[in-house]
């Protein structure tokens, strides 16, 4: 194999092209992945791959790359990154088009710039110097999938495939300033009703109110979060477990002199390494129902989605890869970190056993923010060590 060559302007300018679409799954709008997704399937087959597109849901496909290293057994390594990005928001907190594209004072700006579209030009351009430089062992998987921002069906639907048992490894190319992110919260979205009786808000001796008793739940759900941080404590690099309550839903403001019948509580809650979420989600529903149990109220909670915590071992060999290819592209140590959310890592980890680790150009914490940008050097830095990770993954 020869020297490791990254086509610079092209990744940056393919960059750029993606940041261009409004690929905000947005079904007011007409909006969602599929622009993104067929510009990146074009750039695929112009490199001379054949990816398959594989549609979600409507208008929604995954883009797949399977890229054989045409120099003899070795292991599978996928490069991951997804083609949606949320809403831009209030128009009058960004200074600039959300769309631009454009680069100004060394960053390129627009929504999606840092999460995750510079990962994803990254990613595919870092695949192309390494079939540039010849044949290397084992083969490439690239991915760019759909709705990470949602309940990451993309990722679920590619788990479910015979491909995803045979990878070795994945990098999840999310932006992270770049650290090395080897571990990753688990989350956990629970949806707590409690259901009363209605009655006339002059008369509350008729109603069973199930809106004081949210608040006590909420109340207590404090007192839950506070257990964990004892039984727990914080994480090197992830911090304190967080329960969060994050909608409150009761009554109808058209019709204050009416007690409801049914209230509503969400919590989104973020784990670390080591807790139970069957044991947690265990608590939360006995805590509810006790909130409940002396004027009536009845509680039952959902789990609408559960995604465990991601620990891979910093001395796997895709990581020990990425940490020397850091080292060797950037001229700094390589610095680990943890990722804040869940990223289509804690799927791929969960449902298909993949071992992961998050790694990308961006802010760590710039993420759905107005204003976003990424800087140009780091997409170029990020492409040079993911091409490099893959030689000496690869390689052995």
């Amino acid at each position: 194999m020869t020297e490791l060559t990254v086509d610079e302007a092209g990744v940056v300018a393919f960059t750029q092209e993606l940041v261009r679409i409004r690929s905000v799954n947005d079904p007011g709008a007409g909006t969602a992945e599929l622009p993104a997704a067929l510009l990146v399937e074009e750039r695929m087959r112009q490199f001379g791959w054949d990816p398959e597109v594989v549609e979600v849901e409507r208008g929604r496909p995954n883009v797949i790359a399977v890229i054989e290293g045409g120099g003899g057994p070795g292991p599978t390594l996928m490069l991951e990154g997804h083609t949606d990005v949320v809403t831009e928001g209030d128009l009058a907190a960004w200074s600039f088009d959300p769309y631009a594209g454009d680069i100004v004072d060394g960053r390129l700006r627009g929504r999606g710039s840092a999460d995750m579209k510079a990962g994803v030009a990254a990613m595919i351009y870092a695949a192309k110097a390494l079939v540039d430089a010849g044949p290397f062992p084992g083969r490439l998987v690239l991915g760019a999938l759909v709705d990470e921002e949602g309940l990451m069906l993309g990722a679920k639907d590619f788990a479910r495939t015979p491909l995803a048992r045979e990878i070795d490894g994945a990098i999840c190319c999310e932006p992270e300033a770049g650290e090395i992110c080897a571990v990753s919260k688990g989350a956990v979205r629970l949806l707590v009703r409690f259901h009363g009786a209605m009655a006339h808000g002059a008369m509350p001796q008729h109603a069973r109110n199930p809106v004081p008793v949210a608040a006590e739940f909420i109340r207590r759900v404090a007192d839950v979060e506070a257990e964990l941080l004892r039984e727990h404590g914080t994480h090197e690099h992830l911090g304190a477990n967080f329960v969060t309550p994050t909608v409150v839903q009761g009554g109808d403001t058209d019709q204050i002199n009416v007690i409801p019948s049914t209230a509503v509580v969400c919590l989104d809650i973020r784990t670390v390494p080591g807790v139970d979420h069957v044991a947690l989600n265990g608590r939360l529903t006995d805590l509810a129902g006790a909130c409940g149990e002396p004027s009536g109220v009845l509680a039952s909670v959902e789990v609408v989605d559960d995604r465990p915590p991601v620990d891979t071992p910093v001395d796997h060999p895709m990581i020990v890869a990425l940490a020397r290819a850091h080292e060797a592209v950037t001229g700094g140590p390589a610095v680990y970190g943890g990722v804040p959310g869940a990223t289509d890592g804690t799927i791929l980890t969960r449902d298909a056993g993949i071992p992961t680790v998050v790694y990308g150009p961006g802010g760590k914490w710039i993420a759905h923010q107005a204003d976003e940008y990424v800087e140009v050097q780091e997409i170029i830095e990020a492409t040079k060590v993911y091409a490099e990770t893959a030689r000496l993954f690869l390689g052995g």
